[in-house]
């Protein structure tokens, strides 16, 4: 029986582009809240590399200088399939607010912010 996590592993392997990514390290990196490149996203979202690098272009989308914070991705997905909530912590909040002003996606404003 095929599970999510090795229906994704078997559209990896059939990626060129994405052999030499490995999932546990690019979901540490998520968990630790690190900015993923296109083929790092790719692998998280269960995407082949040709869609995340569609997707890094789309106007609006999250992408900052090449990489992407997992929330932030999470966040635009949300708005774009029109199921906005509220922001889980005032911090972000905050970044969400000054990302607005600077044109930058939320986690990468919050992270300059706290610098």
């Amino acid at each position: 029986m095929k599970t999510p996590d090795s229906e994704n592993l078997t559209a990896q392997r059939q990626d060129k582009q994405l052999q030499g990514i490995e999932l546990e390290s690019v979901m540490e990196k998520r968990r630790l809240d690190q900015a993923l490149n296109a083929k790092e996203f790719a692998v998280c979202a269960g995407v082949s590399y040709s869609t995340a690098r569609s997707w890094f272009h789309l106007p609006g989308f999250p992408v900052f200088h090449g990489v992407i914070f997992w929330q932030d991705f999470v966040h635009w997905r949300t708005n774009h399939n029109g199921l906005a909530t509220q922001p889980e912590d005032l911090s972000y909040h905050n970044a969400m607010t000054a990302a607005s002003a600077s044109k930058l996606p939320p986690r990468a404003a919050q992270i300059l912010h706290e610098a």
